[in-house]
This record gives structure tokens, C-alpha cells and sequence, in this order.
């Protein structure tokens, strides 16, 4: 029998920590397997996308995931993600991507953009001067949640609002600044969150104003410039992940300390190629989560999360779902 979980069957099945350690793990033992990732238009304003095979290893599963995105529509990514058992290949499962899809993108950047970002502001003190970064790097990733970060977001959606879930998990977030197309939709999210803030009209505005800023857009265009970013600044870039979506410009990246879940793949369609820029510009997250190289070097460098997404994150949210499957999920037979 395979089951079927809705969004609401896979809400009621997930934890923001439990996801948080399934990615990181996840990071740190990806299999020996290309991803692939395919991409299509369609006539109109559509895309189909599939994403192949999720694996992990530990897990006796692996995941295709189907998704159509409409950027008009809400929500703007439909489909499913196929689990399969991965010694007969029977299918255990289908999942409703729009969630699984938002859960692995938002808490996996929160990761990372916990991971690179800097430590934020000492509580009680209304700023931190350039030499009191250099301290604060020297402290323990723990000691973050005692220090607050000012978190600016430009796309006030859905995608976002699991970023910051997520990060306020991991760390102390004190102010939000937001920047929308849709100034009433950068109103609504900024009331939703229960943390102060203000919204701003401009996207430099949120740059200036953040420690930390989340891009989520569907821009072609160039958000933000190597002009816009001061020293010590992390940005993580979500909109770009398709062929001709951009939010960074080449020297903004070039000026950056760059991490990317898949270099290939963030330059066939990431941020990376989007702007012509190579394989080199980059290093992944999983060497920076495994010691193999460093993140942020320094308190005064930029640093820039920019991924594509990868089948194996599906996985790692299906699996959670699948092993927490109750009675009140529905099954159906395809063979029957």
C-alpha cells in the first residue's frame, strides 16, 4: 500500500529541530551520486521540474520529486514527491512537494545562514564596532542565541517566513526589516512574525539596515550590488534558482565569500551561472560543515548562501514524515 500525505498529514509530522538534524546530517554524508535536476519550460508562464534520486545514506528510501511552478500562482510550486523503497523500488509513498519543498529549502538555509553569519549584537549594547566582531567570532556557535542579529527579508513570502522559523530556532533574531513588490504583502508578513521591524521600499534599505538579509524573488534582475553590501554582511540568495533568475550581481559574488549546496548545479542554474561566473567562485556547504574548509574567515567578510536545492533534502524531510506516519493517513493501491 502506498501512502498519501496531504500538507496538513505532513504538518502535523514535522518539527522545526528534527528537520534542523536531518539536513545537517544530511550535509555531512551526502551519497556518491550526482543529483539531477531537470527543468522544462512550458507554453505560458509554467515550469516542470523533476528532481532525482534523493538518497541518503542510512536511509533504505529515495525520492522523485515532480513540481510544476506557476509564479502566479498560490502556492506558486505544485506537485509530488514519489518515495520509493530502494530495494525493490516499490512506492511507499506520495507527498505534497509545495511542503516538503518549503520545509527543506527554508530550514536548510537557515542552516547555513546561521552557520555564516556573524554573531550578531552582544545583548544589552546597542552596536557592535569593528573590533568587538573580531571578539565575537572567537566565541562558540552557542553563545549565538545570546546575541540578537537584525534580519532584513526582500520577498515577503512563504519561502522567507520558513527561513526565519528556522533561524529563529537556532539563533536570537531582534529586528526584521522587509521589502516587498507588494508593500501591504511586506506589512502582513512583518505583523505575522511577532518581532519589531519596519518595512522599507528598497532593497538597498534592507542591506543597510540587516546583519542578515534572505532574498526569496522571482528577479531577473540584479537585487543587489557589491556597492550595497557593507563588511561583515551575510546574504542568502533563494530566487535564484533556474536558469535567468537573479538577485546578486557577478561583483557583489565575486566580492563574497560564496557557499552553494551543489557547484555544478548553482552554475548549469544557480547563482553562480545566472551571472557567468564559474565552479571556482564557490565552495559547498557540506566542506564547510564538515571542517573541510572554513565559512566565514573573518568578521569583516561577506558571506553569501546561494543554493539550488537538492534531491537528497527531499528525502531527508519524506523519510521523517514517512517514519512518523500514523493511523489517520490515507493509502491507496496502484496495483489493485
Amino acid at each position: 500500500m502506498t501512502l498519501l500525505f496531504t500538507r496538513s498529514d505532513i504538518l502535523r509530522s514535522l518539527e522545526i529541530p528534527a528537520v534542523l538534524d536531518a539536513l545537517r546530517s544530511g550535509f555531512g554524508a551526502i551519497a556518491d551520486i550526482d543529483p539531477l535536476r531537470v527543468r522544462t519550460g512550458l507554453p505560458g508562464p509554467g515550469t516542470a521540474t523533476a528532481l532525482l534520486p534523493g538518497l541518503m545514506p542510512g536511509i533504505p528510501a529515495y525520492t522523485v520529486k515532480v513540481n510544476a511552478k506557476f509564479p502566479g500562482a498560490t502556492p506558486a510550486l505544485r506537485g509530488v514527491v514519489c518515495l520509493h523503497d530502494l530495494t525493490d523500488g516499490t512506492l511507499l509513498a506520495l507527498l505534497d512537494s509545495s511542503t516538503i519543498t518549503a520545509w527543506r529549502t527554508g530550514l536548510a538555509a537557515a542552516l547555513a545562514t546561521d552557520v555564516l553569519a556573524s554573531a550578531g549584537t552582544p545583548e544589552g549594547t546597542g552596536g557592535v564596532g569593528r573590533g568587538d566582531r573580531t571578539a565575537v567570532q572567537a566565541e562558540q556557535p552557542d553563545q549565538r542565541r545570546t546575541r540578537g542579529v537584525a534580519v532584513g527579508v526582500v520577498g515577503a513570502g512563504a519561502q522567507a517566513a520558513m527561513v526565519l522559523a528556522g533561524l529563529t530556532a537556532l539563533r536570537r533574531v531582534d529586528r526584521l526589516v522587509v521589502q516587498d513588490v507588494a508593500p501591504a504583502r511586506a506589512a502582513e508578513f512583518l505583523a505575522g512574525q511577532g518581532i519589531p521591524g519596519v518595512v522599507v521600499n528598497d532593497p538597498r534599505a534592507v542591506a543597510a539596515a540587516a546583519d542578515v538579509v534572505v532574498l526569496a524573488t522571482w528577479s531577473r534582475e540584479p537585487l543587489l550590488t557589491a556597492a550595497d553590501a557593507r563588511p561583515g554582511l551575510h546574504l542568502t540568495t533563494l530566487g535564484a534558482d533556474e536558469p535567468g533568475k537573479v538577485e546578486l550581481d557577478a561583483g557583489l559574488l565575486s566580492a563574497a565569500r560564496v557557499v552553494v549546496d551543489d557547484r555544478a548545479l548553482a552554475v548549469q542554474m544557480g547563482a553562480l551561472g545566472n551571472v557567468g561566473l564559474g565552479a571556482d567562485a564557490a565552495v559547498t556547504l557540506t566542506d564547510v560543515l564538515t571542517g573541510a574548509v572554513a565559512g566565514r574567515r573573518s568578521a569583516e567578510e561577506i558571506t553569501v548562501y546561494a543554493p539550488v536545492g537538492l534531491p537528497w533534502q527531499d528525502l531527508a524531510i519524506a523519510w521523517t514524515v514517512y517514519q512518523a506516519a500514523s493511523g489517520h493517513v490515507r493509502t491507496i493501491d496502484f496495483l489493485s
